[in-house]
C-alpha cells in the first residue's frame, strides 16, 4: 500500500528535519517545503494526504496561503500555531484548517491529530461506497462524490466541515453535545476554551446561510448544536 503523503511547509528548518524523520518512521511519506509561496504551490498537487501548514513564514504566511486555497480545499490542513495564541488559531479555523496544533508540542500528540484528520477522511472515503443521498431542510449531502447543495446551489466545504455537517444530520431534530462531535469529527476529547467546533460550524453556517431563508442549525446554549429538520 503506497504511504500517505504529508507536505510539511515551515521555515524552520531543523523543526522540519526532526518531524520528516518522526513521520517517515511512523510510515508516512514527506515534502517540505520553506516558505509559503513554494508552499502554496505544492499544495494545489493532487498526491498530497495532508498538509502541516506553520503561521509565521516569509513570503506568505500561514494565514496568507489558507487564504489563496479559499477555504475550498479538499485535502486536510493541520495549523502549526504559537502556544497561547488564540487569534491564530480562531483565525485559522475560520479561514478553512480543520485544526490546530500549538507549538512546542510532543511528537505523539502531533502523530494523533494526523491519524484522527486521516481516519475521517477515511470513513468519508467508506460512504463513498453508499450510494444513497442525505437530504433534510433542503440541504443535501451525495455521499458518493461527498458534494453538497443547498436549495439546489452547490456548496464548497472542507472535509471537516463535510463531517461535522454528516454527524449533525444525521441526527437531525436532536441536540448533538460539542464533546460528541469533538470525538466523532476530531477525533479527540473536548477541552476548556477548546473553540474549533464553534468555528467549524460559523464557517459551514456562513456558507449556507446566503443560500437559504432560514438558518438550519440552533445553537443550544451550554449543551450543542441542533440540525433543523425546516418542519416547523
Amino acid at each position: 500500500m503506497k504511504p500517505q503523503h504529508i507536505l510539511l511547509i515551515d521555515d524552520d528548518h531543523e523543526l522540519v528535519e526532526l518531524l520528516s524523520e518522526y513521520l517517515v518512521s511512523e510510515g508516512f511519506e514527506v515534502s517540505a517545503c520553506y516558505d509559503g509561496v513554494s508552499g502554496l504551490e505544492t499544495a494545489y498537487s493532487d498526491n498530497i494526504d495532508l498538509i502541516l501548514l506553520d503561521v509565521m513564514m516569509p513570503e506568505l504566511n500561514g494565514f496568507e496561503v489558507l487564504k489563496a486555497l479559499g477555504g475550498h480545499h479538499k485535502t486536510p490542513i493541520l495549523m502549526l500555531t504559537a502556544r497561547g495564541d488564540e487569534t491564530d488559531r480562531i483565525l485559522g479555523l475560520e479561514l478553512g484548517a480543520d485544526d490546530y496544533l500549538a507549538k512546542p508540542f510532543q511528537h505523539r500528540e502531533l502523530l494523533a491529530r494526523i491519524k484522527a484528520i486521516l481516519r475521517r477522511i477515511d470513513i468519508v472515503k467508506h460512504n463513498k461506497e453508499e450510494s444513497s443521498l442525505l437530504e433534510v431542510n433542503h440541504v443535501v449531502l451525495n455521499h458518493a462524490t461527498r458534494e453538497v447543495s443547498c436549495h439546489q446551489q452547490d456548496v464548497e466545504l472542507t472535509g471537516t466541515e463535510y463531517q461535522l455537517l454528516h454527524v449533525l444530520m444525521s441526527k437531525t431534530g436532536q441536540i448533538v453535545t460539542k464533546e460528541l462531535l469533538s470525538e466523532e469529527v476530531l477525533g479527540r476529547k473536548l477541552t476548556a476554551f477548546d473553540r474549533s467546533i464553534d468555528m467549524h460550524i460559523s464557517n459551514i453556517r456562513r456558507k449556507l446561510l446566503p443560500l437559504s431563508p432560514s438558518d438550519k442549525f440552533k445553537t443550544i446554549r451550554g449543551a450543542g448544536y441542533i440540525f433543523l429538520s425546516g418542519d416547523l
